[in-house]
């Protein structure tokens, strides 16, 4: 259904809280960098805080994504639940648990 739950880490013993992740779809071409891994999980108030921890956990993704200013890539389009971040509030676009979000390397041609 897109919603995965995860316990906290920071949990008492017994009282495991439940939190909702963020559902990452990765194109083909960024696959090597997670485990050939289609769909993973994301967590982060904002976009770059998920790409950052999706960073730690498969390390080289961020910069296939962001460039050296902190900005998405040319050629690369991030939608959160189908809007593009572009027209909202980029790489600093709220989510919550349950978003989804959609990586999709920019196509061009004539």
């Amino acid at each position: 259904m897109g919603l995965q739950w995860e316990p906290q880490k920071a949990a008492l013993p017994g009282q495991e809280s439940m939190r909702l992740t963020v559902i990452v779809r990765i194109p083909t071409p960024l696959r090597k960098l997670t485990d050939d891994k289609d769909v993973v999980a994301g967590d982060g108030e904002t976009l770059i805080e998920c790409i950052d921890g999706l960073d730690r956990q498969y390390p080289g993704l961020k910069e296939r994504l962001v460039d050296e200013t902190g900005e998405l890539r040319r050629f690369v389009n991030i939608y959160v639940n189908g809007e593009d971040v572009r027209f909202a509030q980029g790489v600093n676009t709220p989510l919550q648990g349950g978003d989804e979000v959609s990586i999709v390397p920019a196509v061009a041609g004539g």
